[in-house]
Formats: C-alpha cells, sequence, structure tokens
C-alpha cells in the first residue's frame, strides 16, 4: 500500500518524538529507519503481499513501526492486544491467520506460521486487489465477536486531512477501533504519542505530568474512576488541552463534575464503531451529551429512533456473519438515540434496554442515579 504521504509527513519531522515509551523518546527519524528494517524481515521471513497477519502486540514503538511496515508491504493485520485474551485461538481461526508476530518473554519478535490457507472471499477479494488489509473484532457482547474486515486505503484517508499536533496518551488498546485511531491521527499529525502500560488513574495521572500530555482520549467509565480516586489530586493535570470519551454512554453527573474540576479543558465526545471507523464529532457544549457527528465520508440518518450510518470508511464486511449494510450501504448501528435538531445524543445500545413493568429504563440512567 502506498503511504508516502504519511511517511512524507515523518521525514519532515525527524527530530521530533514521534513516541514515548517507558520514559523514553523515539523520533520519526527512528520509525522511518524501523519500519524499513521490517520490511526487510518480513522478506526474510517470507511474508508475502496478502499475508493475513496476527500482531500480538501492546502499542509499543517495535509494534508500530511493525505495524506500518506491514501495511506498506500490503499484507492483511490482524492486531491483538497481547493481554492473553482466551479466545485469541478462536480469532485466528475466524481470520484465517497464516503467520503471527508476537513479542516474547526474552523481548525479541518471533514469527509462527501455521500453514492455514484462506477461504473467507472476502478476503481472497482483497488479497487479489492487492489492497492491505485490517481485521477487527467487536466486542461480542451479545454473543461470538464478529470480524470487521477493513480495506487500509480506505479506512486510512481520512488521516490525510490536516488536524492540530498534540501529545497524546495512547489510552485505548492497540487493537481497538478508538486505540488504532488514537495512533493514526496521531503520527498523521506528526505529534508525540505517550504509550500506557498500566491504566489505573494513578499511573495515567503521573504519566500525564511527567510528559505534559495535551490529549486524553478515553472512556466514562475511566474518567469516573479518576473522580472517585481523586488522583486528579494527586498529579499536575494542567497540561491537558482536550479530554475526548466515547465508546460507551457518559453519565450525565460525570460530566458535569469533569466540567466543574477541568474548567479549562474541553471536553468532546467521540463516536466510532469497529465496522465503520471513527466519526467526526462535535459536541454541542462542553456540558452536553449531544452532539452533531458525521462528516467527510459519513451520512446518517435516524430511523424509528435508531442511528443508521453510511461511510466511505465502511468495512467490506463480517469475515464470520452475514453482510449488515442495507441495498443502499446504510449500517444500523443499534444504538437508540434522541435528535435534537441537528445533534443527536447517544442513549446505548436497543439490546441492553431494561424493560421493568412497561417502563423502558437504559443502564446509563441508572449509572447516573
Amino acid at each position: 500500500m502506498n503511504l508516502d504521504w504519511l511517511l512524507e509527513r515523518f521525514a519532515h519531522a525527524t527530530d521530533c518524538p514521534a513516541l514515548i515509551w517507558r520514559n523514553q523518546e523515539f523520533s520519526y527519524r527512528w520509525l522511518l529507519n524501523q519500519r524499513l528494517i521490517w520490511r526487510q524481515k518480513l522478506s526474510g521471513e517470507g511474508v508475502a503481499a496478502g499475508t493475513v497477519v496476527a500482531l500480538e502486540a501492546d502499542c509499543s514503538p517495535e509494534a508500530c513501526a511493525l505495524l506500518l511496515a506491514l501495511i506498506e508491504h500490503g499484507a492483511i493485520v490482524v492486531p491483538l492486544a497481547s493481554t492473553g485474551r482466551p479466545d485469541r485461538e478462536r480469532f485466528h481461526e475466524v481470520a484465517e491467520v497464516q503467520a503471527v508476530f508476537r513479542c516474547g518473554a526474552d523481548s525479541k519478535w518471533h514469527c509462527e506460521r501455521t500453514g492455514r490457507q484462506v477461504q473467507n472471499p472476502l478476503t481472497r477479494s482483497l488479497q487479489k486487489n492487492g489492497q492491505a488489509g485490517l481485521v477487527l473484532f467487536t466486542s461480542g457482547s451479545t454473543g461470538e465477536s464478529k470480524a470487521a474486515l477493513h480495506d487500509c486505503s480506505r479506512l486510512l484517508v481520512k488521516y490525510q486531512t490536516r488536524r492540530p499536533a498534540l501529545r497524546t496518551l495512547a489510552f485505548l488498546l492497540f487493537d481497538h477501533i478508538g486505540g488504532l485511531n488514537t495512533l493514526f491521527h496521531t503520527l498523521a499529525n506528526t505529534g508525540t504519542l505517550v504509550v500506557c502500560e498500566d491504566r489505573t488513574p494513578d499511573a495515567v495521572g503521573a504519566l500525564i505530568e511527567r510528559h505534559q500530555v495535551e490529549l486524553l482520549p478515553t472512556s466514562p467509565t475511566f474518567l469516573n474512576l479518576l473522580l472517585l480516586s481523586e488522583a486528579y489530586r494527586r498529579y499536575d493535570l494542567s497540561s491537558l488541552k482536550r479530554i475526548t470519551y466515547g465508546t460507551e454512554p457518559m453519565p450525565e453527573v460525570t460530566l458535569r463534575r469533569l466540567q466543574e474540576l477541568f474548567p479549562a479543558v474541553k471536553l468532546a465526545q467521540t463516536y466510532g464503531l469497529s465496522e465503520l471507523g471513527i466519526l467526526r464529532a462535535k459536541s454541542k457544549a462542553p456540558d452536553s451529551l449531544l452532539m452533531r457527528i458525521g462528516g467527510e465520508g459519513y451520512e446518517t440518518k435516524v430511523v424509528d429512533g435508531l442511528l443508521w450510518v453510511r461511510a466511505e470508511s465502511a468495512m467490506l464486511g463480517y469475515l464470520n456473519a452475514p453482510c449488515p449494510f442495507d441495498a443502499q450501504g446504510w449500517f444500523n448501528t443499534g444504538d437508540e438515540v434522541l435528535v435534537e435538531g441537528d445533534h443527536v445524543r447517544v442513549l446505548g445500545r436497543r439490546s441492553e434496554i431494561i424493560n421493568v413493568g412497561g417502563e423502558k429504563v437504559h443502564p446509563v440512567e441508572i449509572e447516573s442515579v
């Protein structure tokens, strides 16, 4: 895959820090050189373009360089967080993984071949077209995780639009659409990614203070823990300019408290799905859960209270489930929303609504109470 636009940006920021990992800085020059080294290693390991490769790693500098090399090489990448998931072998089977790269206990990277042959017609069509791919697994909260297959050229095109370069904490996991969005957004704008290995409030607070983090992309659950633990009192968080939150509905009480404690920080909601990527979102106000979503390459509509999205960056389809798009390419997110003008508030998945004596209650309402 042609990543010339991205590599050209790296070349103009060679001495700037691309990543900070375990308190050590890794420059864009290092990232450029290391990705070339990985390209040579891929050829040496016999990993050809179109190979389905599981990348079992956290967001370390080596893993980021390898990810870029795999995409540039034309591989189909299956990122899996190295947290010992019990369903890892099942993920390998569904994605028809042919090679596995992982960092061992000796801190060295190892490549393991599985001997599998690709049979899925979606994957085979991507291989035939010579395009790099990405397989993301959904949370699987209502059954087996679905494997969403993306064409990398469609998924990454939006990052060509320049955004502010910020020092950003890599909080969300490497195999999550939000975590990958943080990675690509930061590197595409030649910002600095501060890698987080311990996601406790105190560990995150210490990283923000030590490395002057400006952007914290995280979840409402973590922000609630930050408030309950009062870790914000023990560390200097004054470098923060933005806190973005997504992956789940935000309780109103948590948002109000954050606004009170961090009046100088811009709070912004995000919205995305493994199947579609991350949409552009703009909160109506810092203390409001209403937001306008969409942006270039996305269309939205609400049908019977449910949010539907049509996206240029949408996945090609599921590897282990029927196609979820209608004839016009619309995707039913399953998220129930309230509409106010051109803004919406996401209440949560309709499938998670609690019915008590005919009264419908969303879990986020109970959490707020």
